[in-house]
């Protein structure tokens, strides 16, 4: 199988902004469209600005973020052959949850995935999506996460578990927190032998600073391309062969004893007296 070409995207967005935000969203895939990229990731929350008072008042409903508004990210889409994962943050009536949005070249968005789990403040507002999501692109498997969801290694690893070629996070990262950022990701690389590819939101937003550091990690966790604070797209190929090479030299993907996970009183722990 071919590699697939992949951008991981970043912009500062407008707090409550989705028209200026959809038009900058248009732009980075139009930018990685024409980077020859099959598939862009932009950051959490990006539609709607990872901003406090933003998440906790009124929010699209998902005919509104996947309508009229996200015409940018839908031409660019059509015009490049290219796939769009669009943070978001939704009012589903009965629930409110922090998602992507699946823009495919046909023209088509849906919301794909809802975020699993949530961090701080998010567990007042939101609530947390109840099975995990992956994409086809051009016969590639590829594994949903939105920014804390990538602290938790058992989330990466069910994705490589079934089968996905690379792991993409949309994020949203304070200034501050850089080293977990990148430790996080380089990680959950090298747990799974497979692709991390990240988009972080960047600049100021609202009453907060975030730090980009948009990247692809290869499955040694090695970065391939990577971003600092500026606007930009950071490019690269997943292969295929290089994840199975990967795989079968470093096998612990394989090795992962699953009763091990039980906790107190189970095969993984006791206490020794």
């Amino acid at each position: 199988m071919t590699p697939l070409r992949v951008a991981a995207a970043q912009a500062a967005a407008v707090p409550g902004d989705l028209v200026a935000n959809a038009a900058t969203a248009g732009r980075l895939v139009r930018r990685a469209g024409d980077a020859g990229a099959r598939v862009v990731v932009l950051p959490e929350a990006f539609l709607v600005g990872y901003d406090g008072p933003v998440l906790a008042g009124p929010l699209p409903t998902p005919a509104q973020a996947t309508g009229p508004v996200l015409d940018p990210v839908r031409e660019s889409c059509r015009a490049t052959g290219t796939t769009a994962l669009v943070g978001v943050a939704l009012d589903r009536g009965a629930t409110r949850t922090l998602s992507l949005l699946l823009a495919r070249p046909d023209g088509e968005v849906v919301p794909a995935y809802d975020k699993q789990h949530l961090d701080a403040d998010e567990k007042q507002v939101f609530t947390t999506g109840d099975a995990g999501a992956s994409v086809r692109v051009e016969g590639h498997e590829l594994g949903l996460a939105v920014c804390y969801d990538a602290c938790f290694p058992e989330h990466a690893r069910a994705a490589a578990e079934d089968g996905a070629l690379g792991y993409l996070v949309s994020a949203a990262w304070f200034r501050g927190a850089e080293h977990r950022r990148d430790l996080h990701h380089a990680a959950r690389a090298v747990e799974n032998g497979s692709y991390v590819v990240v988009s972080g939101l960047t600049g100021r937003c609202g009453g907060s600073d975030f730090s980009g550091g948009s990247a692809v990690y290869d499955p040694e966790g090695r970065p391939l391309a990577r971003l600092g604070t500026e606007e930009g797209v950071a490019v690269a190929d997943l292969d295929p062969a290089l994840v199975a090479a990967t795989r079968a030299r470093h096998t612990m993907l394989a090795d992962h004893r699953s009763a091990l996970d039980t906790g107190p009183g189970g095969l993984g722990q006791r206490r020794v007296r």
